[in-house]
């Protein structure tokens, strides 16, 4: 069962758990510069509006309605970063155009160890990119389909999907179970809903798509339960529609959010940027997306500019993050479990 509620998807799975579920939010933020220098976490600006794409089935083709899900609105070159929160156990996958954002590899519905293609939470709180490196992830930027941009067409060479994409599978029931008891042994506690256990941590619109930006330090970490833990029988999944602002204000009525501060501006004004530590092992990067182009590379060679305030800055004041409760504010706060 997926519901929306206050601009966040949540999953649940009752009949595994009546604790199993699983929200999801898409947090505006910083574009960071686009210079192949690697920059720490930017903040969070508030959540990405959400609408269910069903509620706007005369405004939109028919090809988007089969699929569901439902619609957010970027700006071209906008980013964003995609925060979990819940306490029971889940491996998510996470998708852009349907290409796993961990591995690079094309959709697929099960979960695969070798390379790892899931995150798991809690323990991993947010998803900011493209794993690209050990500990380093370029930025998820939007771009519109057909130009050339997103990780789709560079991996496919089709410009057919676009979007995100999200599937949910939770810790099956016996080894959840086993997690409560161990804790309970450990720590005397056996009833807590937030923290379980933390191992660290018909108009037609045009698609927009998720494209690989800067570069920014973050770990994407390793399954340290294994396999067999997650209750594959019961995964759900979500599409994501990105369309732009414009297309927004004419599918919804709505006023899309206001255009972000850039990177310069927000560290001028000596705002925090963020680093976040935690003991869990992270995994290596595949060849597949160490190899994609970010999108001012990708400009330079077209003789395009597609980043307007692509500009390096200097970071000085960055706020250290511990696994407990991790939080990144910008202009607002937004906790994490």
């Amino acid at each position: 069962m997926i519901t929306l509620d206050a601009n966040e998807l949540t999953f649940g799975f009752p009949e595994v758990h009546e604790r199993a579920t699983c929200s999801i939010s898409f947090q505006r933020t910083l574009r960071i510069p686009d210079d192949d220098r690697s920059y720490p976490l930017p903040p969070g600006l508030g959540d990405f509006p959400l609408r269910h794409i069903d509620d706007y089935e005369d405004r939109l083709p028919d090809e988007w309605l089969r699929r569901g899900g439902v619609l957010l609105p970027m700006y071209q070159a906008e980013a964003l970063w995609i925060c979990f929160d819940g306490g029971y156990p889940f491996a998510l996958k996470i998708a852009t155009g349907k290409i796993c954002a961990v591995t690079g590899d094309s959709w697929a519905e099960s979960l695969n160890r070798d390379p790892q293609d899931y995150l798991v939470v809690p323990g991993q709180p947010w998803l900011d990119g493209y794993c690209v490196g050990k500990g380093e992830v370029r930025q998820f930027v939007a771009m519109p389909l057909g130009e050339g941009y997103s990780v789709e067409e560079q991996l496919t060479g089709a410009a057919e999907h676009g979007g995100l994409q999200i599937m949910a599978c939770p810790m099956k029931r016996e080894r959840y179970e086993q997690l409560l008891a161990q804790q309970h042994r450990t720590y005397g506690v056996r009833d807590s809903v937030e923290t379980p256990f933390y191992p660290g941590v018909c108009y037609s619109p045009a698609p927009m798509g998720l494209a690989p930006g800067g570069r920014m330090k973050q770990e994407i970490y390793d399954d340290e339960y294994g396999l067999d833990a997650w209750d594959q029988r019961h995964a759900s999944r979500c599409f994501i529609s990105i369309v732009n602002s414009r297309q927004w204000q004419a599918v919804t009525g709505e006023h899309p959010p206001t255009q972000p501060p850039t990177a310069a501006q927000y560290t001028d004004a000596g705002l925090p940027w963020f680093d976040f530590y935690s003991e869990l092992e992270a995994v290596e990067a595949t060849e597949t997306l160490k190899g994609v182009s970010s999108v001012a590379a990708i400009g330079d060679q077209k003789g395009d500019s597609p980043l307007p305030e692509n500009d390096s800055v200097e970071v000085d004041n960055i706020v250290e993050l511990g696994a407990k409760r991790p939080s990144r504010a910008g202009s607002q706060v937004r906790e994490m479990p």
